[in-house]
């Protein structure tokens, strides 16, 4: 029910007229790939950076971390300014801080600089991811709206795959300030292109102002999260996880209570009341929880047990995004014909087989029995996330297609750092056999997410027009 002082205008407009759906979607693309890319641009570099501005390699690592903790702990906030301001003025603004910070970022002569400018860097990425998908749902006509997830899917698999033979090459031609330096070309181009094509909110809600209690709740909630399970992967002082396991629980409980109580939700609780949205965002977290499982542990057991060199194990693992990239775009346009939900069981179960096999590998396995069943991995994930992401969008009212978004972006992270976890853990727990323990583990979480994405078959589904 809408309050009185909240209005609600709507514009019936169902998605961009072509060729200016063309040019907004290449805006978007841009946004969302230089800030992708940016995410692992800078792991192949870390060495470097640490010899170069003389810090060991555990601080440097900050260099990473900061960046993903700042999006992690502002996506939701920039999501709801989103559907309070205009997608398109949070997504532009976020290109800019994004820009100015990448030039910041290469011209740091120091430890702190290129950190403090990483955190300001991590905010511009998440002020673009946390709208993006909110502007596919405006830019594509409903019944385009597969396609578009396909297509940003695809772009998010192409910017994984490319960072690290991106950082390779700028690396082998100059130094890494030239790894952030390359960014502000592309975001003058997607700012210049996004101010000319990119439209504005169809549905405007009046009245509703920034929760900055809510926003502050938000970003000590999140850190706490990963303080604490960082703490515990790392083997940190007992007595200090305690205490942020503590005050997570106190600060969180507050947060969901506040969030409750709120007619337009920073974190979208309201959201999570559509059945079919909650479990959308359950299976999310399950999945990308078993790819990171799978993602970190098996250079482990290609390098340290197989012995195979360093380039040889990003080749190796080529095919799981380069089947990502395949499956993106066809789900794509099977969803406009097939359930999600049974899209997404498919899937899950295709990623599900494809870690299994990876886990009961032959004791001196070639190069192709490890290539294939990275294949398999790949093309179960990218059936599964387009239809996902779909459904994730479609299924929140109009007006909070922007917390849809910022959900979708927080469900990612959080699998992302709980996979990252786990990891940690069982490498501690189980010296011996630990990528095959890792392994087994994301065959279960697969297994999960397929299940639970064959229970939404019996929701209706939201996306409307389909043939």
């Amino acid at each position: 029910m809408i309050l009185q002082n909240h209005a609600i205008t709507v514009n019936e407009n169902d998605g961009l007229p072509l060729p200016k759906r063309y040019w907004a979607i290449l805006a978007t693309a841009l946004g969302v790939g230089m800030s992708v890319i940016d995410g692992t641009i800078a792991n192949v570099a870390l060495p470097t950076i640490a010899r170069d501005l003389g810090t060991s390699p555990s601080v440097t690592i900050w260099v990473v971390n900061a960046y993903q903790l700042a999006i992690t702990i502002s996506l939701l906030s920039f999501s709801s300014l989103g559907d309070i301001y205009g997608y398109r003025k949070i997504y532009l603004s976020g290109i800019v801080l994004f820009s100015i910070t990448s030039a910041i970022c290469a011209l740091a002569d120091s430890f702190w600089m290129l950190t403090a400018a990483r955190i300001l860097q991590g905010f511009g990425a998440a002020a673009i991811t946390s709208v993006n998908t909110a502007l596919l749902r405006i830019i594509y006509p409903k019944r385009f709206l597969g396609r578009g997830m396909g297509i940003n899917a695809l772009v998010v698999a192409v910017s994984i795959a490319a960072g690290p033979t991106i950082a390779s090459i700028i690396l082998s031609l100059g130094s890494w300030h030239w790894l952030f330096a390359i960014n502000i070309p592309i975001g003058i181009a997607a700012l210049i292109i996004g101010l000319m094509h990119l439209p504005d909110n169809p549905v405007k809600v009046t009245g509703r102002r920034f929760d900055k209690l809510s926003c502050l709740m938000n970003a000590v909630t999140f850190g706490l999260l990963i303080f604490s399970l960082e703490g515990i992967a790392h083997k940190e002082s007992t007595t200090l996880i305690i205490a942020g396991v503590l005050a997570l629980f106190v600060i969180g409980y507050f947060f969901v209570r506040r969030q409750l109580h709120q007619q337009f939700p920073l974190l979208p609780v309201d959201l999570m009341r559509i059945p079919i949205f909650s479990m959308s965002i359950g299976t999310s977290i399950c999945s990308f929880t078993g790819q990171m499982l799978a993602m970190i542990s098996l250079p482990f057991f290609l390098q340290g047990s197989l012995g195979r060199s360093d380039v040889t194990t990003g080749l190796l693992l080529t095919p799981w995004p380069l089947a990502t990239m395949i499956m993106a775009p066809l789900a794509g346009r099977l969803v406009e014909r097939i359930h999600a939900g049974i899209l997404g069981g498919i899937g899950m179960t295709i990623f599900a087989a494809g870690l299994f096999l990876l886990a009961i590998l032959p004791e001196n396995p070639t190069d192709m029995d490890i290539v294939w069943r990275l294949f398999i991995c790949g093309a179960g994930f990218g059936l599964f996330q387009t239809p996902n992401n779909s459904t994730i969008i479609s299924s929140a009212p109009s007006n909070r297609s922007g917390g849809a978004s910022g959900m979708l972006g927080t469900a990612r992270l959080l699998g992302q750092t709980l996979g990252a976890t786990l990891v940690a853990m069982i490498f501690n727990l189980v010296p011996n056999n630990s990528t095959q323990a890792c392994l087994y583990l994301a065959t279960g979480f697969a297994i999960v997410a397929a299940i639970v994405s064959c229970l939404r078959i019996s929701q209706p589904r939201p996306l409307k027009g389909f043939k």
